[in-house]
């Protein structure tokens, strides 16, 4: 394993050495992980460095680097932070396509509240132990399922493909409640001019606009994929 990678295990996954004497550190990871997650939030992914995260901090960008090596570790922490604890299930015992479907929307929702992570997730990289719970969560929800452990892990990679997608159409928008808003307007206004050249894509804007114009893009393919899914445990079970 190379050295960054060495360098990301140990401070996602520790142990973290504590001095035994001299003054208190005045920093920490959560901290120095808050401060990249306030300047991705307000500029973006690109915009994070450890300049800007020190100045943040009111440090310079030398006593940072005592922390973190370098911004492939930041951005590993601060992914680890924004992601947060997978969700709870308040105890309740609900079948599998109620638990995907939950894990689904609350995956969803971190994404809408952190776009940037979009960019901080894609290709290979450590993973955190908050990521890996995200995960376990959803492989756990389709045991008993009759599933190979090679087919739950596609279900969850289909699942959670199906939620950047969705995201990143949010962010192009700029409208994270509303991920297609933006298209549909300016599909209405160009089939007003040309809509006797399409008159299937015609009809079927006048049917969204029947349904209140509101997004259903999320909703519809998650149930779609569950429905597969269904019918493969179906299939499990014969």
């Amino acid at each position: 394993m190379s050295d960054a990678r060495n360098e990301a295990v140990r401070l996602l996954w520790g142990p973290h050495s504590k001095p035994s004497r001299g003054p208190k550190p005045a920093l920490s990871l959560d901290r120095i992980a808050r401060a990249g997650i306030e300047i991705a939030e307000a500029e973006g992914l690109a915009a994070v460095s450890m300049q800007r995260v020190a100045g943040l901090l009111g440090v310079t960008k030398m006593a940072l680097y005592r922390y973190v090596p370098g911004k492939t570790e930041l951005v590993a922490l601060m992914v680890e932070t924004a992601i947060g604890d997978t969700p709870s299930q308040d105890g309740r015992r609900c079948g599998w396509r109620e638990q995907l479907s939950d894990w689904a929307g609350r995956l969803v929702t971190v994404f809408y509240r952190h776009p940037w992570l979009l960019d901080a997730t894609g290709g290979p990289r450590i993973l955190g132990p908050r990521e890996l719970a995200w995960m376990e969560q959803a492989l756990a929800a389709l045991d008993g399922t009759g599933l190979s452990g090679a087919e739950r892990l596609d279900a969850i990679v289909l699942l959670s493909g199906h939620v950047r997608g969705i995201a990143q159409q949010a962010r192009m928008a700029g409208q994270a409640g509303n991920p297609e808003a933006q298209l549909m307007v300016t599909l209405g206004e160009l089939m007003q001019a040309h809509g006797d050249h399409y008159p299937a894509l015609t009809a079927a804007l006048a049917s969204v606009n029947q349904h209140g114009g509101q997004d259903q893009g999320f909703k519809f393919g998650l149930q779609r994929i569950l429905d597969g899914l269904g019918l493969l445990i179906a299939q499990r079970s014969n």
